[in-house]
């Protein structure tokens, strides 16, 4: 799923993403920036993630990473 950050508390790992689809808002699982790139969010950032059994936006991610299939340039 993809979606923009609405809001971020970095202190408490709080935070909610509107899904582009129907611009209903989620809110972010506390480990939702567990083993990823991200160690923070900012208003307005894109984002792809998934959606656990209790509808929490988890497991937040860039469009850019090897996930994705998307080719990035290796260092």
């Amino acid at each position: 799923m993809q979606g923009t950050v609405k809001m971020y508390d970095p202190a408490t790992r709080e935070g909610i993403v509107v899904l582009d689809t129907d611009r209903s808002e989620l809110v972010l699982a506390s480990d939702a920036l567990t083993g990823s790139l991200f160690r923070m969010l900012r208003q307005g950032q894109r984002v792809v993630f998934d959606l656990d059994a209790s509808g929490h936006a988890t497991h937040v991610r860039t469009g850019s990473e090897p996930d994705l299939g998307i080719p990035t340039a290796e260092i």
